[in-house]
């Protein structure tokens, strides 16, 4: 990630939104963009799969979306100890969930972890952007661009100058909209064999 850091700043049209209603347009009431907290956890970790045998069809073949959900996809609870997860909800149920990390983690939940994760250098490194994933019932509504809204403000406001994800294919349109760039096909070998094709992108 060498070379000049230019100062990042979502694109003016991006601005950061808390609610957004059905239709996908900002605006209250809706569906409230907050920061997850431990209570929410076990509702985050019943919509990821719910979310991902939903929405990867097409992108991703069945054994591949079982073996992700597997040893991939869950909770990073760090996100939320760290206040850097949000979650979308309308009412009392969670609708969507994403969020962005200080820490070196790319991807992946609780399961995929080991040992110390250290802290980023916001001067140097960027902040990731993480677990975005949202209600099918939802999908295509305007959650995942509240989620990421809230996300890159957050991160700008804790001093981030640039980011990086890694973006499961179907995620990857969402990103492209910010102005997130693909530099790198990942494709990591799961534990049980099987191949699950990533991208990993690089922020404006």
């Amino acid at each position: 990630m060498g070379g000049m850091v230019r100062r990042w700043q979502p694109p003016g049209a991006l601005a950061r939104s808390p609610c957004v209603k059905r239709n996908g347009n900002p605006a209250s009431p809706g569906v409230r963009i907050q920061l997850a907290t431990l209570d929410d956890v076990d509702a985050i970790r019943e919509l990821i799969p719910r979310s991902v045998r939903a929405l990867s069809p097409g992108y991703y073949e069945q054994a591949q979306i079982e073996s992700a959900i597997r040893h991939v996809f869950g909770p990073d609870t760090q996100l939320v100890a760290d206040r850097t997860y949000f979650v979308a909800r309308e009412a009392h149920a969670l609708v969507g969930c994403g969020g962005w990390s200080r820490r070196r983690t790319l991807y992946g939940g609780d399961q995929t972890k080991s040992g110390h994760d250290p802290l980023l250098d916001p001067r140097s490194e960027p902040a990731r952007i993480r677990a975005f994933f949202v209600d099918p019932a939802w999908a295509r509504n305007g959650v995942g661009t509240a989620l990421m809204r809230a996300c890159l403000a957050a991160a700008r406001d804790a001093g981030f100058t640039h980011l990086e994800l890694m973006a499961t294919l179907p995620g990857v349109p969402l990103y492209r909209r910010f102005g997130f760039t693909a530099v790198q096909e990942v494709n990591p070998t799961l534990p049980d064999g099987v191949v699950f094709p990533m991208v990993r992108m690089i922020g404006p």
